[in-house]
């Protein structure tokens, strides 16, 4: 069962979301504002899990909202304003909804939400069990293994801004100057990765969403980069961004 919240001046469409949550069932919700501010106390409280999150309210800007959080639970921005999508991925929200909302749009989302609570939940185990097996504290960064010649490279997922494919081989590019080469296919390296941060665009392409610059016609920009954006993919990657 996953524990949400709701944040939307709107009452309509709070009785939406709250129709969509009851429909899918798994979800738990704990409290609905229309206020953000009221949100706070039940925010320290409670083990929320999502956080629907409205953008345009009278009190405050959903955005300016979040970052007044310290100890951020996941959250899905509902609004009816396209253009704050980058920002809105720049700030690692699960998802962008764009009112009004298909419920199969909002089934992804939820989805979205379940996978990387689940990878949180196995990294937290993994943790505990290096600090007893240690006997000291730690914790464990976002990462994957991946064999390149004969080493296993482990490649920080916040570091990767775009997977290249050649022929039978994924070209991983990251921050470091030098890119990671594998012998991986596209199928298996996006298992790998956590669809909230990463999404295919192109046959030969896998993106990491918090890397984008900017959208320019139909290729991204992400450094010097430009990425094309593949028919197949353009609707998909489009409701990702809030822009289709």
């Amino acid at each position: 069962m996953m524990n949400c919240i709701i944040i939307d001046d709107e009452p309509l469409a709070i009785g939406v979301l709250t129709s969509y949550c009851e429909d899918l069932g798994g979800i738990n919700i704990k409290g609905t504002f229309t206020n953000p501010f009221d949100a706070l106390g039940i925010l320290s409280k409670e083990n929320i899990n999502l956080v629907f999150l409205d953008i345009e309210m009278p009190q405050i800007n959903g955005i300016d909202f979040l970052k007044t959080i310290d100890h951020k639970p996941l959250f899905v921005f509902t609004t009816a304003y396209p253009q704050y999508a980058i920002e809105g991925f720049e700030l690692n929200a699960v998802d962008y909804l764009v009112k009004p909302i298909p419920f199969m749009r909002f089934v992804k989302a939820i989805n979205r939400a379940k996978e990387i609570l689940e990878l949180r939940t196995q990294n937290s185990k993994s943790a505990d069990n290096l600090t007893s097996s240690s006997g000291g504290s730690g914790s464990i960064d976002q990462f994957i293994f991946v064999k390149s010649d004969y080493d296993n490279v482990k490649v920080k997922l916040e570091a990767i801004k775009y997977i290249q494919g050649l022929k039978d081989y994924l070209k991983i590019h990251t921050n470091s100057s030098k890119p990671v080469i594998t012998l991986m296919s596209f199928k298996n390296m996006q298992a790998k990765l956590p669809s909230s941060m990463f999404i295919r665009v192109h046959r030969s392409f896998i993106v990491n969403i918090n890397q984008i610059n900017s959208i320019q016609r139909s290729r991204i920009v992400i450094d010097d980069m430009r990425i094309p954006i593949g028919d197949i993919y353009r609707d998909e990657f489009m409701r990702r961004i809030g822009l289709g």
